[in-house]
């Protein structure tokens, strides 16, 4: 059953990897979604996919890559929309 979840992750997390990051972890997850930097200073992604492959790339959020300094993160469930790819917005 697919599950959706959109994250936005707080910190110093522009410029960082942060969005490749979590796209490499996405797809080795077979986890499908975007990620795009905010002006706000945030990084927003969206995750659909199996409920533990999901899980575990917004576990990853939580941490982000090196560098990254991860201060809080916002999940929302929602409808799964059956994306098909990650994309890098």
């Amino acid at each position: 059953m697919a599950v959706r979840r959109r994250v936005i992750v707080h910190g110093r997390v522009h410029g960082v990897g942060f969005r490749v990051s979590v796209a490499r972890a996405a797809e080795l997850r077979g986890v499908a979604g975007w990620a795009r930097n905010r002006p706000d200073g945030t990084v927003e992604v969206v995750l659909e996919g199996d409920e533990d492959g999901v899980e575990s790339v917004v576990r990853f959020c939580r941490e982000g890559p090196r560098g990254a300094a991860v201060t809080d993160v916002e999940i929302a469930s929602e409808h799964p929309e059956r994306l098909g790819t990650f994309e890098i917005r």
